[in-house]
């Protein structure tokens, strides 16, 4: 090993500063956890290099001593090992370093200031929700990070903690220096700690990750909205064609139209042509399920267009998991091949083990086709690439 591999004053102090950087040190306020005296191992030379390097090895000695408590009055204190060599005779060579007390590691990384700001914060966040104990044991740093807000976070907590489930908008809630920003950027956060002070029965478990926050404890959200265009104006509402209402309020439409089309491609919506006593819906891909549970649907004729590939038929697929009467169209193989200069890719498929029980034969083997890569690889025929005359046509056809 040479001389530039035994540990110094720098590398003790590393050593150190890992141990903050994991937590330990913070963590041992909160856990109890007794940490000192704390032993460090140190590398050293080995007994080869004590007659080939003695030189070398004193002045490291030196330099380990002037870095040391006896030295500077804090820090570590060296413990120390005879040793007999056959050259040299009786030497005492560091064994290790010992850090006596807390206050040595904290002067040696300049890391006091910070102890006692958290042992400030520990405090009162015990003292509002001793139920905190393990999660600032196991996040002792977030603490540290949030400090300048960690007074508005133990607000939020006590907030939440005395009107569970409130039925409100972020924007509504009247807690002193917290706007709905200062939650929403915390939102991650906040999940951690409502989840361990909140009631059980105030926590919507089902509900995850940041989108769902509001869900998860009883806010309010924003809105999911369904967008449609009327393509007849003898149904128009109000003399307005294109709207974009809460799937609530689209439940509750009263219409005495008789054909919905459903497309994903919003230019393909806005492109769509007038069709007697029909209206055209936004599906929003997957987000075709926000349309299950509106009832007015069951008793029209359903048309689904979407793309031709094996997430358009998925989605087809569970469409009609609760509108079974949807027929699909421009979803076929004549379309595929009549486009086959615009054909594209997939970044993924859609994979599965059997078939999807609700596609027709035709739209099974078309799905199976595309799934198996038998015409190309991951082919798409994404359905705003259909010349419009061809879907002109097929429109006229239903």
């Amino acid at each position: 090993m040479s001389s530039a591999a035994w540990s110094t004053p720098a590398t003790i102090q590393a050593q150190v500063q890992r141990l903050w950087d994991s937590g330990r040190l913070l963590a041992a306020h909160v856990s109890g956890e007794a940490l000192f005296p704390l032993s460090l191992n140190i590398r050293r030379p080995g007994n080869s290099e004590l007659g080939a390097q003695f030189d070398a090895v004193r002045r490291w000695i030196r330099e380990l001593e002037d870095g040391s408590k006896s030295a500077k009055g804090h820090g570590y204190v060296i413990t120390w090992q005879e040793i007999n060599h056959r050259q040299l005779g009786r030497n005492r060579l560091p064994l290790s370093v010992v850090l006596p007390e807390q206050a040595d590691a904290l002067r040696l990384i300049g890391c006091t200031g910070q102890l006692r700001r958290f042992e400030q914060l520990a405090a009162q966040s015990l003292q509002a929700f001793p139920v905190l104990a393990g999660w600032l044991a196991r996040r002792p740093l977030t603490v540290l990070e949030q400090a300048p807000a960690w007074g508005r976070i133990l607000a939020i907590l006590q907030w939440f903690v005395a009107h569970p489930r409130p039925g409100l908008y972020l924007r509504q809630l009247d807690i002193a220096g917290v706007d709905g920003k200062f939650i929403e950027t915390r939102k991650a956060l906040l999940t951690e700690l409502l989840d361990l002070v909140m009631p059980p029965e105030a926590v919507n478990l089902q509900a995850l990750g940041a989108r769902q926050f509001e869900m998860r404890y009883g806010l309010l959200a924003k809105p999911v909205l369904i967008r449609f265009r009327m393509l007849d104006a003898a149904h128009h509402i109000g003399g307005l064609c294109d709207l974009s209402v809460p799937v609530a309020q689209f439940a509750s439409l009263l219409t005495k139209v008789k054909r919905v089309f459903i497309t994903e491609n919003e230019i393909n919506g806005l492109a769509f042509p007038d069709v007697s006593d029909s209206m055209v819906i936004f599906g929003g891909g997957y987000g075709a399920e926000r349309l299950a549970d509106i009832a007015w649907l069951q008793d029209r004729q359903i048309v689904y267009w979407g793309d031709i590939d094996t997430h358009g038929f998925a989605i087809l697929d569970r469409l009609r998991s609760f509108l079974p009467q949807a027929q699909s169209m421009l979803m076929d193989l004549a379309t595929l091949e009549a486009h086959r200069l615009l054909w594209g890719q997939e970044e993924s498929h859609q994979r599965f083990g059997g078939q999807l029980a609700r596609l027709s034969s035709a739209e099974q083997a078309l799905f199976q086709m595309l799934r198996d890569d038998v015409l190309g690889e991951r082919l798409r025929m994404e359905q705003e690439r259909l010349g419009y005359d061809w879907v002109s046509a097929a429109i006229r056809q239903l």
